[in-house]
C-alpha cells in the first residue's frame, strides 16, 4: 500500500464527525470554520487541500435518540445530517468532502479495517465491567466520574453499570510505540497542555479497551461474530479514511489511502482527545498504516461559565445567529476573539462591539475615506508612483513588509487571534498615518507626490489586510478587492492560483493606476442586542 509522502503539495485537514443525535450547536460550528480557514490558508499557497467533516451516525446514544423521537434511526440520522451540512453552507464553509458513517462505503472500510487488525492479533474477546456513560459512548473509571455516578461532561445523566462480553483491542500493546511517537514528533499533539494530558494518562499505564457492544443493533456487525456490533468510536474513526475515497472508487483501504493519508491536522474537542491521540494512532500501527500529522485539541465554548452542550441546554442557535449577523461576522468574531486552544466565553454584547470596532469602524471607515480621496485627487485610480519614493522607514510600509510572514506562522499554528492582532495593528497605524499626514491638507498646499504617496501607502495596506483576512473573511475580502478594481473571488478553491500567498501577502503589489470602485460600506454597523439570545 502507497501513501504520500510528507513533501507533497498535498495538505487534508479534518473536523470532528460529529453526532447526530441533536441539531448542530455553536460547539460544533467553531472547530469546523477554524478548519475552513487552515484550508483556505492553504488554497492561498496554491496547495491541494481536502477538507473533511461529516457525521458519526452509529451507536446508542443516537439510537436512543431516535427512539424518543419516534423515528427509525436512518430517518433520524438523515434529517440531523442534513442540518449540520446545511449549516456549514450557510457559515460558507467550503468543504470537499461530506462523510457519513451510515454510507456503504464506509462498512466496507470498517470491516477491512477490522480484519487486518484481527489478523495482526490485536483483537480478543472479554469480560467488560465498570460505569458506562452513553453521551460519551464510553466507559468511565470510578475517578472520574462526579458524586451519583455522573459523568462531569453530562452531569445531568447517570453513567450505567454494564457487565457484558465484548471484543477488545490490545491497546496495552501499543505502549511503548505510543511513547516512542510522542518523543520522537513533539507536535504530534497540539496545544502543549493537550499533549501534558495525553502523557499523563499513556505515563499511568494503557488498557485494553473495548471494541464491541450488545444490545445495541444500530451499527455495523462484528465480522467475526454478528451478534456483537462494532463500537461506535472504532467505527467513527475510520470515516476519515472513507472521506478520502473519490465517489466512484471502489470502497478499499489501498483505494483511499492512495493520495491523501496521512492527514496533516485532525481538529477535534479536547474533550475526544484520547481517542484521536491514543485510541486512535494504535489502531493504525496495528493495521500497519501511517498515523496522522497532527492533532489539536482546541477548547470548548461557554455561556455563561459553562461549557455549551446539548445535554445541558445551553447552546447558541447558530442558525439564528448567521442569520442576524452573517457568515463573515460569525466567523470572525469566534476565531478573533477566543485563543484557538483555550476555553472561551460568547457575549453577544461584546460580539457587536467587537464587529463594530474592528470591521465597521477601523477597516470600514479607512477604506471607505481614502477610497474618496483618491477618486478626488486621483482621477479616481491607484496613485501612479514609483514605491522607490516610498521610504523603508515609512510605517506602513516597514510594518506591511514583514505582516505576510507573522500571519503565515501564525495561521500554521492555527494561532487566529494572533494572527488578527498582527494584521489589525496595520489597521490601527494606517488610521493613525492618515489623521498625521493629512493629505487633504498636503492637496491644498499643491503637494500632489506627496498625496499620492499617502493613499498609496494606505490603499495597499488596506489591500493587504484584506488578502491576510480572506480566510476568516471571505466575502468582506471580496468587497475590499472589489472596491480596489480587482475582480478576485476569494471563495474560489482554485485562488491560489490567481492570488497566490508569494505575490499578495507582499506590501507593495497593488497595480498603479488600476481603476477604483465607487466606495460602499464593507459591514454595516450592527445594533445592540436586544434581547440578547
Amino acid at each position: 500500500m502507497s501513501f504520500r509522502t510528507i513533501d507533497q503539495n498535498a495538505f487534508a485537514i479534518t473536523t470532528p464527525l460529529y453526532y447526530v443525535n441533536a441539531l448542530p450547536h455553536m460547539g460544533s460550528a467553531y472547530p469546523t470554520m477554524a478548519a475552513d480557514v487552515v484550508a483556505r490558508y492553504h488554497r492561498l499557497q496554491g496547495k491541494s487541500v481536502l477538507m473533511i467533516t461529516g457525521t458519526d451516525e452509529h451507536g446508542q446514544k443516537i439510537q436512543r435518540s431516535a427512539e424518543e423521537a419516534g423515528q427509525a434511526p436512518q430517518d433520524f440520522c438523515d434529517h440531523n445530517a442534513a442540518a449540520f451540512e446545511s449549516l456549514w453552507k450557510k457559515l460558507n464553509i467550503g468543504f470537499d468532502r461530506f462523510i457519513r458513517t451510515t454510507s456503504p462505503s464506509h462498512e466496507n472500510i470498517v470491516k477491512e479495517f477490522f480484519q487486518r487488525v484481527w489478523d495482526q492479533g490485536d483483537i480478543y474477546l472479554g469480560q467488560q465491567q465498570g460505569w458506562y456513560c452513553v453521551p460519551c459512548e464510553e466507559f468511565k473509571e470510578e475517578r472520574e466520574l462526579l458524586e451519583g455516578h455522573r459523568c462531569p461532561l453530562h452531569p445531568n445523566k447517570e453513567a450505567e453499570w454494564r457487565d457484558e462480553q465484548n471484543y477488545f483491542f490490545r491497546l496495552s500493546s501499543y505502549q511503548n510505540r505510543l511513547e516512542q511517537l510522542y518523543q520522537e514528533r513533539s507536535n504530534f499533539i497540539q496545544p502543549e497542555s493537550r499533549r501534558n494530558e495525553v502523557l499523563s494518562f499513556v505515563n499511568r499505564g494503557l488498557q485494553d479497551f473495548s471494541i464491541s457492544r450488545v444490545n445495541v443493533e444500530w451499527g455495523f456487525p462484528i465480522p467475526t461474530n454478528p451478534t456483537h456490533t462494532i463500537y461506535v468510536w472504532f467505527d467513527a474513526l475510520l470515516g476519515y479514511v472513507t472521506a478520502l475515497l473519490d465517489p466512484d472508487e471502489e470502497p478499499t483501504l489501498e483505494n483511499a489511502m492512495a493520495k491523501w493519508w496521512p492527514i496533516n491536522i485532525h481538529l477535534i474537542g479536547k474533550d475526544i482527545l484520547r481517542f484521536h491521540a491514543i485510541y486512535w494512532p494504535a489502531m493504525l500501527m496495528s493495521a500497519g498504516l501511517p498515523v496522522p500529522g497532527r492533532v489539536f485539541g482546541h477548547g470548548h465554548l461557554t455561556k455563561d461559565g459553562q461549557k455549551m452542550s446539548k445535554s445541558l441546554g445551553n447552546v447558541i442557535d447558530p442558525f439564528d445567529l448567521v442569520n442576524r449577523y452573517d457568515s463573515d461576522a460569525v466567523r470572525y468574531y469566534f476565531l478573533k476573539e477566543i485563543e484557538f486552544g483555550r476555553d472561551g466565553d460568547f457575549s453577544e454584547t461584546r460580539f457587536v462591539n467587537i464587529l463594530n470596532a474592528d470591521l465597521a469602524n477601523d477597516l470600514g471607515n479607512l477604506l471607505n475615506r481614502t477610497l474618496n480621496m483618491a477618486r478626488k485627487y486621483c482621477d479616481r485610480k491607484v496613485p501612479t508612483l514609483s514605491l522607490d519614493t516610498i521610504s523603508a522607514d515609512n510605517v506602513l510600509r516597514s510594518k506591511g513588509e514583514v505582516l505576510g510572514n507573522q500571519v503565515s506562522e501564525a495561521y500554521e499554528s492555527l494561532a487566529f487571534s494572533q494572527a488578527c492582532e498582527a494584521i489589525l495593528g496595520l489597521v490601527r497605524a494606517s488610521n493613525k498615518f492618515l489623521g498625521d499626514q493629512e493629505p487633504w491638507a498636503l492637496y491644498k498646499q499643491g503637494d500632489l507626490a506627496a498625496v499620492e504617496r499617502v493613499l498609496y501607502a494606505v490603499l495597499e495596506s488596506v489591500r493587504l489586510v484584506a488578502y491576510l483576512l480572506s480566510p476568516m473573511i471571505p466575502n468582506i475580502s471580496n468587497d475590499v478587492y472589489k472596491q480596489l478594481g480587482f475582480s478576485i473571488d476569494f471563495n474560489r478553491k482554485d485562488v491560489g492560483t490567481v492570488a497566490s500567498f508569494d505575490t499578495h501577502a507582499r506590501w507593495g503589489m497593488l497595480p498603479m493606476g488600476q481603476e477604483l470602485e465607487e466606495p460602499k460600506p464593507i459591514f454595516q454597523r450592527l445594533e445592540p442586542p436586544n434581547p440578547p439570545i
